[in-house]
């Protein structure tokens, strides 16, 4: 894998952040974050940012759901902020979108977007897809023994088991309904795009004042990609893990071999 061990705890924000996109995960976020690229926005912080890019990112993300959910350690303020996503020009996705009220505080001049789809839809993909990630028992196993894993699937697990409130069945809905309902009441209608990946490109474009580029708007990581996308990863992960193993083995082998050597001449 090709994840990057940035540190951001001392970092500051190098670009203004722009557009938050605080619809919860599989509304379109993807798709939407590679839109923003084509009209301009670097970067477009979204899960995989943390998950797969820059896998330190989840421990930042870690401190910030223990002081949401759990009231321990230092409420996540307009400093903290900008470390973890001061490269970015936008957000997207979950962990970020259920930190609305925080973002918008700390961001006050950027708009907002709320991405939206029927709530049996977004139930249905869900669980299908992130759902099923969070209870994988492989990346369960892999947080043991693999980096990127170790840092990923506590916050992965937190996050999830905090915002549906230990029972994704049974209350995913009712949160996602009640988190739309926050979202538009953060902000005022002119600062706010309720938006759909059916519209296309032309009321994002509008919304944001860039002009509407060529070729059609992006549809990224539906959930049969979603599912093979994870699936290499852990395969990939699997083998880092293999390769390191094997590496150790074969220089312990080594250093036997001659100090056995060493010791009989």
């Amino acid at each position: 894998t090709n994840d990057s061990d940035i540190d951001r705890r001392k970092l500051s924000r190098t670009v203004p952040m722009k557009v938050l996109c605080l619809g919860l995960g599989r509304t379109g976020t993807a798709s939407l974050r590679s839109a923003l690229k084509q009209l301009g926005f670097e970067d477009t912080y979204h899960m995989m940012s943390a998950s797969v890019e820059n896998p330190p990112d989840c421990l930042l993300w870690s401190e910030a759901l223990a002081a949401k959910y759990d009231n321990t350690g230092q409420t996540f303020g307009k400093d903290k902020w900008d470390a973890l996503l001061g490269h970015c020009q936008a957000v997207c996705d979950w962990p970020a979108a259920s930190f609305a009220s925080e973002l918008v505080a700390a961001y006050p001049e950027a708009k907002v977007i709320l991405t939206t789809r029927d709530v049996d839809n977004w139930f249905i993909s869900t669980k299908a897809t992130v759902d099923w990630r969070v209870n994988d028992g492989f990346l369960r196993a892999l947080s043991y023994v693999d980096w990127a894993s170790s840092m990923y699937h506590p916050m992965l697990w937190k996050y999830w088991n905090s915002v549906f409130m230990g029972d994704f069945d049974k209350n995913a809905k009712g949160v996602f309904l009640s988190h739309n309902e926050r979202v538009r009441s953060l902000v005022p209608p002119d600062r706010l795009l309720e938006f759909c990946m059916s519209d296309g490109w032309e009321p994002l474009c509008k919304f944001l004042e860039c002009p509407i580029p060529a070729g059609p708007f992006p549809h990224v990581n539906e959930g049969d990609s979603f599912i093979k996308r994870v699936r290499r990863r852990n395969y990939l992960q699997l083998c880092n893990v293999l390769f390191r193993w094997s590496t150790w083995a074969l220089a312990c082998w080594i250093l036997y071999t001659l100090t056995r050597s060493g010791g009989s001449t």
